[in-house]
C-alpha cells in the first residue's frame, strides 16, 4: 500500500478522530449516532496511523508531498 495521506491530512483525521470518540465516550452522542461516531472515529484514526486511506486509492487522490 503506497501511502496517499499528506501529513496535514492525517493531523487533521487524528484530531477528528479523537473528537467523535470523546463525544461517544462522554456520553454526548447516545443511539445510533453514538455507534456512528465511534466508528468513524477508529476509521479516521485507523486511517491516519497507517497513512493509507481506500477512498482515496479508488479515486487516485493523494494528499502527500510530490517527491522531486
Amino acid at each position: 500500500m503506497k501511502k496517499n495521506v499528506g501529513s496535514i491530512d492525517r493531523a487533521i483525521r487524528t484530531i477528528a478522530g479523537i473528537a467523535a470518540i470523546a463525544a461517544y465516550a462522554m456520553g454526548m452522542l447516545a443511539g445510533t449516532m453514538g455507534i456512528v461516531a465511534l466508528v468513524a472515529g477508529v476509521v479516521l484514526l485507523g486511517t491516519a496511523a497507517m497513512g493509507w486511506c481506500p477512498p482515496y486509492a479508488i479515486f487516485g487522490i493523494s494528499t502527500c508531498k510530490v517527491k522531486s
